[in-house]
C-alpha cells in the first residue's frame, strides 16, 4: 500500500465526509486561547476533519510532550524529527486552558517519546493533577501510547486517577508491519487489559480505509469485548496529504452501523461507529460512562 502506487484509481470522497467548515468567534476564541498559552492540539497537528466543529463548541484535545513524535505510523500527520525537552510548565498550562474553557470533559494526548525513560507516564501524571487541581469538577481523559510495554509507566498513569484511559489498536493486527510498525498489537491489547483490570474505564480505536476487510474489523472487535474494553470508536482514515497511504475504500454509513451493532452484540457497552468519529470526537458523551463505572465521582 504505496502512497505512490498511481495504479489504483482514484476515490471520490463520498458525500457523507464533507464536513461543512463553521466559521463563528467561539472557534477563533478556542483557537487564540490554545495559541496564547502556547500549546498544541491534536486537532491541528493531525488535520482532524471535526477540528471546526469541536473549536466551535469551546473542545479541543490537547496534545502534550511536544508535536514531534519518535514513530512513523503511516496514517498519522504528526511529523517525526527533533524532539523537544519536557516543560515542567505545561501541565499548568493545560489546566488553565481547560479552567478557561470551561470544560466539563478535558482530553488529553501525546505524541509518542519512545526516547523518554517512561515514555512521558510521569509527564501525563503530572497533567492530570494539574488539571484535577484547577478543575476538579471535570472527567479527565487520556489518550496514552503503549509505552514500550512498560507496566510500572502505565501504573503511574492509573495511579493519577484519569476517568477514562484510552490506548487506540487503530488497524488490524495484519497490517501492522505497514501501517503502524513500531508497535505490536498483542502489547496493546495487554495495555488495555491492565487498564480495565485496575478498575478504570478502558477505550480504544481503529480506523478503516487502509486495506482491512469487514471481517477483519470483527477481529478487533472480538478482541477487544475479550478484553473487557469499555469504549470501542471506529472511524474512517482521511489521507492527510499525499505522502500518506491512499485510502484503500470508503466504507459507508450502514457497514459503521453494522460494526456498533456487532461490538454491542459481543458485549462491548458502548461502540461509536460512523465515519466521521475519532477517539476523541464527541468524548463528552463518554463522562456518563465514568459516572457509571465510578458511582462516588
Amino acid at each position: 500500500m504505496s502512497s505512490q502506487d498511481t495504479s489504483k484509481p482514484y476515490l471520490r470522497i463520498p458525500p457523507w465526509l464533507k464536513v461543512k467548515i463553521p466559521c463563528n468567534k467561539t472557534y477563533s476564541a478556542t483557537h487564540d486561547l490554545v495559541q496564547d498559552l502556547n500549546l498544541h492540539t491534536v486537532c491541528q497537528s493531525a488535520k482532524c476533519p471535526n477540528m471546526f466543529e469541536c473549536f466551535s463548541e469551546h473542545t479541543a484535545t490537547f496534545l502534550i510532550m511536544g508535536d514531534t513524535c519518535t514513530r512513523t505510523c503511516a496514517f498519522c500527520n504528526i511529523e517525526s524529527g527533533t524532539l523537544a525537552s519536557l516543560d515542567p510548565t505545561e501541565p499548568n498550562r493545560v489546566a488553565e486552558a481547560s479552567k478557561r474553557l470551561a470544560l466539563k470533559h478535558v482530553v488529553v494526548t501525546s505524541v509518542t517519546r519512545d526516547d523518554l525513560e517512561d515514555g512521558g507516564a510521569a509527564h501525563f501524571a503530572a497533567t492530570i493533577r494539574a488539571i484535577r487541581t484547577q478543575q476538579p469538577d471535570s472527567t479527565i481523559e487520556v489518550l496514552i501510547p503503549d509505552f514500550k510495554g512498560d507496566e510500572d509507566a502505565l501504573n503511574a498513569v492509573i495511579a493519577a486517577s484519569p476517568d477514562i484511559i484510552n490506548h487506540n489498536v487503530e488497524t488490524p493486527p495484519v497490517h501492522y508491519a505497514e501501517i503502524r510498525p513500531q508497535a505490536d498489537y498483542q502489547q496493546s491489547l495487554e495495555l488495555l487489559k491492565r487498564v480495565n483490570q485496575a478498575g478504570c474505564v478502558a477505550k480504544s480505536g481503529l480506523m478503516v480505509g487502509l486495506g482491512e476487510t469487514d471481517d477483519e474489523v470483527r477481529g478487533v472487535i472480538d478482541d477487544l469485548a475479550a478484553i473487557n474494553c469499555d469504549i470501542v470508536t471506529i472511524g474512517q482514515y482521511m489521507r492527510p496529504s499525499m505522502k500518506h497511504p491512499a485510502v484503500e475504500r470508503y466504507v459507508h454509513p450502514d457497514v459503521f452501523e453494522e460494526y456498533a451493532q456487532y461490538g454491542k452484540s459481543k458485549g462491548i457497552p458502548h461502540v461509536f461507529s460512523a465515519p466521521l468519529v475519532r477517539s476523541s470526537y464527541n468524548a463528552a458523551l463518554f463522562a456518563e460512562t465514568c459516572k457509571k463505572r465510578n458511582p462516588s465521582q
